[in-house]
C-alpha cells in the first residue's frame, strides 16, 4: 500500500472544511439568515397578483439553494457509502452532474488518511480466523504442485525464487515509507489449477477475497510485469495461468490468503530456506531456474508437447453468460444426442455435406421427365435420424468453421506475401472466440493481425479480427486439424499431419471406436480442408457415404503397409523434384491447391510387433510428407508413438506426457449409424426407379379449403390473416413462423431456437417467444390452437395455416401427378395458378443478419426448381397446341425466380424459333452470350443454337 504523505493529510483537512462548511454551514446560514422561504399559508388567488418584491425575488433563489444543497448532500451520502462499503461503483443521482464528481473527490480526498489507517487493523470479520495449528493452507508456500502441462520438477525452486522475489519487493516498500508497514500486511494467493469447468480468474479471486470483483484491476496492480514461477510475467489481467503468485491488497481476507513476513512461518522449512537462499542471490528469477523452466516446458525436452493457451479472463462476462445459456438448454436435451450437440465444428461439416448432398440429388433430379421428378422433395428422416438431424442443426456452428477457414488461409496469405513459410502447427485452440496457433518451435513475429501469445510458441488471433478477414485464393494451409475435445472452455484441434511420429489411442474398443469415427467424420466433411485422402483400416467401411472421394477402406494392415510404402516413395522423391523442404513449403508456394494435400491413416485395429515396427519407420518422415497416423491399441505401448492418449469409459480423453485431460469428441455407434442414414438416403444414385415424392404437406385448393392464417413466402414476406404484432418482437415472431411454414413436418424446440439465437438462450427466453407466437397466431373456431406439439415434443402448425409455398406445390402435384394427369383443362389452369403465386425468390426481403439458418436448408434450391418445372410443364402445356407466345410468356414468368436453370432457357430458344422471328431468336442469343460471361455458353446450349440458327455466330459478331 501507498504510504500517505503530509500533502494528503492537508487535502483531507481542506476536504473535510469543505463538507462541514456545504453539509452544516449552508443549511445552517440559510435558516438564520433568510429563514423559511415558503408562504406559511395556502397562496390564493390575490397572492399571485401582488408586486414581486426584492423580499420576494431572495426566497426564490434561497429555494433554488435548498434544493441544490439537497442534491449535494444526497450524492455525498452516495459516494460516502459506497467508499466505506467498497462494493462497485457508485450510484447516479439524477441530474447531479457536477455536483456528484465534487462530492466524489472531496470524499475521495477526506478517506485517503483514512484508508492508510485502515490497512494496518484487521477487520472484525477476521478475528477468530487464524490457522490452526495442524491445519495447511491451502496456497501455503510456493511449493511446486504439477501443472495441466508437464511441469519439470526444477518448477518448484522457480516459484520459490518469484514467491521470494516478491516477499523482497514487499520489504522494500516497507524501507521506503519509511519504516511504518508492518511485516504481517502483506498476503499473497496462488493461481489454482482447473477444477473440472472452473478455473481461477482474477474477476473471481477479487470476488472471493475483497468483497467485490471489480477490484479486480487493484491485484493487477500490484502484479503486474512481475516475474512468475514459470518465467513469463502478467502482462494483462485477463491472461493468468495456475502456479502464479498474486500479491493482494491489504484489505483481503479468506482461508485460501497466506501472510508473507521475513520468518514465513505458513511455510515449509524447505521453502523458508529458499526464500533465505533467494534473498541473497538477489537476480536468481531474472537470470535462471524460472524462465529456464519455462522455455524446457515450451520445448518439452526435445519431444513435441500441447500446451493449453491461456485464458481470457475475467473479461468473461459476456462468454460466461453465453456459456450458461448454452449450458441451460443443454440440461435438457430432449432426448437429442449430446455428442453432437457438443460437437460444433463436426456438427457444421456434417450439415454443409449434407446439404450438398440433397442439393446434388435435387439437381441430378431436375433433368427427368417432366411430372416425374422423383428428388423434387427429399425423403424426410425419422427416428434416430430425425433426432440426429436435429441434433446438427443445434450443434452445428458454420460462423466458427468459416472464421477458422478464413483465418488459416489469411494466414497462408500473409506469409506468402513476406515471402516466408508457413511454420510447423502442432495445435490450434479455440478459445472463447480466439485462435490460438501452437507452433512446434519459434517462428519469429506473426504478421498482423496476428499476435504473438504466452511465448514465442504461440501465435494467437481474436475474433474480432478474425472477422475481417475476406476470402483469399490460396491453398488450406493445416487441413489436418481434427477436433479431440474440450478442456474447460478451450477446443483442441491436434494436427494429424504434422506430428512427428505415431499417435496412439488406448483404452475399451467400443470408446475407441467412437473417438475414430469422430476423427474421420471430422476430416472427410470439414470446412478448412481442399482435398485429402483419408484411409480407414479396421473400421469404418459404413463412412464412405460422407465423402466418397475422400475416404478409402483398406481391409488389413498388411494392405496398409504396401500402400503407405508405395506413397511414401512418390512424397518423397515428388518434394525432391519441386525443391520443397516439406509440404508446408509447396502450401504457399505456386502449387495449385490440389498438390501436397494430406493422407491420414486412421489404424482401429491393433498391429502385430512386426506390423507396429514398420508404421514406426513409415512414420519417422511422416510429418515433413504430410502424413499422419493415428493408431489404436489395446495396450498404450506402441512402437514408434511420438504422443500417447488414452479414452476412458467416462469419455476422458488423457495423455499425462502431454499434460492433457478433455472431455473427448465422440462420435458412438448409435449416431454414426443415424448420421451414415441420413446421407445414404440423399445419395441421389440410390434406388433411381421409385417413383416421385410426395410433398410432406398437400393443401386443399378448392373453394372450401380456404386458410384462416395465409403467409407469402415466395417473394417479400406477407401476412394475412394476422394482426401485425407490436414491439421489437415482431420480427422474431415472424422469423419463427417462417420456419415452422417450411418445415410442416414438424421442429424441435431446441432447433428453432438456435435458429432464432445462433449464439445461445436461455429456456425461459425461448418459452417465453413460443408463449407469444401462440398467443399471436390464435385458436382455430373449434378451439384448437394454431401452434401444436407433436407426440416427440416436436411443435407444428394447424392445417389451417397455409403458405404460398404450400399452395405452390400442392397445385404442381395434382397438375402433374392428381387431376391434371387425365384432364388437360385442369392442368393447364393448376399450372396457370402455380406460376401466378410465383412473386421472386423466398423471403426476398428478409432483412440483413436474420435468416440465417436457411443456409443449413436446400429450399432455396428446391423452389427455383419447383418454379422451374412449374414453367416448363405450361410451356409444355402451351406448345400441345403451338401457342408458341403463350409459351413464351410462361418461362418468362419462371425465369424471374430461376435465371440460371439451363433447361428454361431451352424451351424459351425453341418457343422463339417456333415463332419464325429470326432477329427475335437472335437477339435472345445475343442476351445469352452475355449473361454467361468469359465462361461462354454451355456445350447443350450451343449445339442447341447451331440446330436451331446455325449462323448464329455470325448474325451475333454483325450485331454486335
Amino acid at each position: 500500500m501507498r504510504r500517505r504523505s503530509f500533502g494528503d493529510f492537508v487535502k483531507a483537512f481542506f476536504a473535510f472544511v469543505a463538507l462541514a462548511v456545504l453539509l452544516v454551514g449552508v443549511p445552517g446560514a440559510l435558516a438564520t439568515q433568510i429563514g423559511w422561504p415558503l408562504p406559511s399559508g395556502v397562496p390564493s388567488f390575490d397572492w399571485l397578483q401582488q408586486e414581486i418584491t426584492v423580499h420576494t425575488f431572495l426566497n426564490i433563489l434561497t429555494v433554488l439553494v435548498w434544493l441544490a444543497w439537497a442534491q449535494f448532500t444526497a450524492c455525498v451520502l452516495v459516494e460516502m457509502k459506497a467508499a466505506l462499503s467498497g462494493v462497485g461503483v457508485p450510484g447516479r443521482v439524477p441530474g447531479a452532474g457536477p455536483s456528484q464528481l465534487l462530492a466524489r473527490q472531496l470524499v475521495a480526498a477526506l478517506l485517503l488518511v483514512g484508508a492508510t489507517a485502515a490497512s494496518f487493523t484487521p477487520g472484525l470479520s477476521q478475528l477468530g480466523q487464524g490457522y490452526d495449528a495442524g491445519q495447511k493452507p491451502t496456497v501455503a508456500a510456493a511449493q511446486a504442485t504439477p501443472g495441466l502441462f508437464a511441469q519439470q520438477q526444477d518448477q518448484a525452486s522457480g516459484a520459490a525464487a518469484a514467491l521470494a522475489e516478491q516477499a523482497s519487493h514487499a520489504a522494500a516498500h516497507a524501507d521506503a515509507g519509511g519504516g511504518t508497514a508492518r511485516q504481517g500486511d502483506t498476503k499473497y494467493y496462488r493461481i489454482q489449477p482447473p477444477e473440472g469447468r472452473h478455473h481461477d480468474s482474477l474477476w473471481e479471486i477479487a470476488q472471493r477475497h475483497l468483497g467485490d470483483g471489480r477490484r479486480y484491476k487493484e491485484i493487477f496492480e500490484l502484479n503486474k510485469d512481475r516475474v512468475q514461477p514459470d518465467g513469463s510475467k502478467l502482462s494483462e489481467a485477463s491472461l493468468i495461468r495456475p502456479g502464479w503468485i498474486m500479491e493482494m491488497p491489504g484489505d483481503a481476507r479468506g482461508g485460501e490468503l497466506v501472510e508473507m513476513p521475513d520468518e514465513a512461518p505458513n511455510v515449509s522449512p524447505e521453502v523458508r530456506q529458499q526464500i533465505s537462499d533467494y534473498a541473497q542471490t538477489g537476480d536468481h528469477a531474472q537470470g535462471g531456474g524460472g524462465a529456464r523452466g519455462g522455455s524446457d516446458q515450451a520445448r518439452g525436452g526435445g519431444t513435441a508437447q500441447v500446451s493449453v493457451p491461456e485464458q481470457q479472463r475475467p473479461a468473461h462476462d459476456a462468454g460466461h453468460r453465453q456459456a450458461t445459456a448454452v449450458g441451460a438448454e443443454s440440461d435438457r436435451s430432449f432426448g437429442l444426442p449430446e455428442a453432437l450437440l457438443t460437437a460444433p465444428l463436426l456438427a457444421a461439416g456434417l450439415l454443409g455435406a449434407l446439404g450438398r448432398r440433397r442439393r446434388q440429388a435435387l439437381w441430378q433430379s431436375a433433368f427427368g421427365a417432366v411430372g416425374g421428378r422423383r428428388g423434387m422433395e427429399p425423403p424426410t428422416p425419422s427416428g434416430d435420424a430425425l433426432d440426429v438431424q436435429d441434433a446438427l442443426l443445434v450443434g452445428a456452428d458454420p460462423e466458427g468453421v468459416r472464421l477458422l477457414d478464413r483465418s488459416l488461409r489469411g494466414l497462408a496469405a500473409s506469409l506468402a506475401e513476406e515471402s516466408r513459410a508457413l511454420p510447423v502447427v502442432y495445435a490450434a485452440w479455440l478459445s472463447n472466440g480466439d485462435l490460438h496457433l501452437q507452433l512446434a518451435q519459434p517462428a519469429g513475429k506473426p504478421p498482423a493481425p496476428w499476435q504473438q501469445g504466452q511465448d514465442q510458441t504461440f501465435w494467437m488471433l481474436a475474433r474480432t479480427d478474425a472477422e475481417r478477414y475476406e476470402d483469399v485464393d490460396t491453398a488450406a494451409p493445416y487441413p489436418g486439424l481434427v477436433s479431440l475435445g474440450t478442456m474447460d472452455d478451450s477446443r483442441l484441434l491436434l494436427n494429424l499431419e504434422a506430428v512427428p511420429g505415431i499417435v496412439s489411442l488406448s483404452g475399451r474398443e467400443a470408446d475407441r471406436a467412437a473417438v475414430f469415427a469422430s476423427v474421420a467424420a471430422e476430416l472427410a466433411t470439414n470446412g478448412w480442408s481442399d482435398r485429402m485422402t483419408i484411409t480407414l483400416v479396421g473400421f469404418g467401411e459404413d463412412l464412405t457415404p460422407l465423402a466418397p472421394s475422400r475416404i478409402r477402406h483398406l481391409e488389413d494392415i498388411e494392405a496398409l503397409v504396401e500402400t503407405m510404402e508405395a506413397e511414401t516413395r512418390q512424397r518423397r522423391g515428388a518434394l525432391g523434384a519441386a525443391g520443397h523442404d516439406s509440404v508446408l513449403t509447396g502450401r504457399t508456394g505456386p502449387a495449385q491447391h490440389t498438390r501436397w494435400a494430406p493422407h491420414l491413416v486412421l489404424l482401429a485395429a491393433q498391429p502385430s510387433a512386426e506390423d507396429a515396427v514398420k508404421l514406426a519407420e513409415l512414420a519417422a518422415d511422416a510429418s515433413r510428407l504430410g502424413i499422419g497416423y493415428l493408431v489404436g491399441t489395446e495396450t498404450g505401448d506402441l512402437p514408434g508413438a511420438a504422443w500417447e492418449m488414452e479414452i476412458t469409459g467416462q469419455g476422458k480423453l488423457l495423455a499425462p506426457l502431454l499434460g492433457l485431460e478433455l472431455d473427448a469428441q465422440l462420435l458412438p455407434a448409435a449416431q454414426q449409424r443415424a448420421v451414415v442414414e441420413l446421407f445414404v438416403e440423399a445419395d441421389p444414385e440410390r434406388d433411381p426407379d421409385r417413383p416421385a415424392t410426395t410433398p410432406p404437406f398437400l393443401v386443399d385448393i378448392s373453394e372450401q379449403g380456404r386458410p384462416a392464417v395465409y403467409a407469402r413466402l415466395v417473394g417479400p414476406y406477407e401476412i394475412i390473416g394476422l394482426d401485425n404484432p407490436d414491439g421489437e418482437r415482431s420480427a422474431l415472431l415472424h422469423e419463427a413462423l417462417a420456419l415452422l411454414l417450411l418445415h410442416r413436418e414438424g421442429v424441435h424446440p431446441r432447433v428453432l431456437s438456435s435458429a432464432l439465437w445462433p449464439r445461445g438462450v436461455t429456456d425461459d427466453v425461448r418459452d417465453a417467444l413460443l408463449d407469444r407466437l401462440r398467443e399471436w397466431l390464435g385458436t382455430d373456431p373449434d378451439g384448437t390452437p394454431r401452434l401444436g406439439t407433436d407426440r416427440s415434443g416436436r411443435l407444428t402448425l394447424a392445417k389451417t395455416v397455409v403458405s404460398d409455398l404450400d399452395v405452390l406445390r400442392s397445385l404442381y402435384h395434382e397438375a402433374t401427378q392428381g387431376k391434371g394427369v387425365g384432364s388437360r383443362a385442369v392442368r393447364g389452369r393448376l399450372l396457370t395458378d402455380a406460376l401466378v403465386l410465383v412473386r421472386g425468390p423466398l423471403l426476398a426481403d428478409r432483412p440483413e443478419g436474420r435468416y440465417r439458418w436457411l443456409t443449413h436448408e436446400i429450399v432455396d434450391a428446391q423452389l427455383p426448381l419447383l418454379v422451374a418445372d412449374t414453367g416448363l410443364a405450361l410451356c409444355e402445356f402451351h406448345m400441345e397446341k403451338n401457342r408458341a407466345e403463350k409459351a413464351i410468356e410462361a418461362l418468362g414468368a419462371a425465369l424471374r425466380t430461376a435465371p440460371a436453370d439451363e433447361r428454361l432457357w431451352h424451351e424459351l430458344l425453341r418457343a422463339t424459333h417456333a415463332t419464325g422471328d429470326t432477329d427475335r431468336l437472335t437477339a435472345l442469343a445475343t442476351d445469352l452470350i452475355g449473361r454467361s460471361g468469359a465462361r461462354g455458353l454451355p456445350p447443350r446450349t450451343e449445339a442447341l443454337l447451331d440446330e436451331l440458327l446455325p449462323a448464329w455466330r455470325d448474325a451475333i459478331a454483325t450485331a454486335g
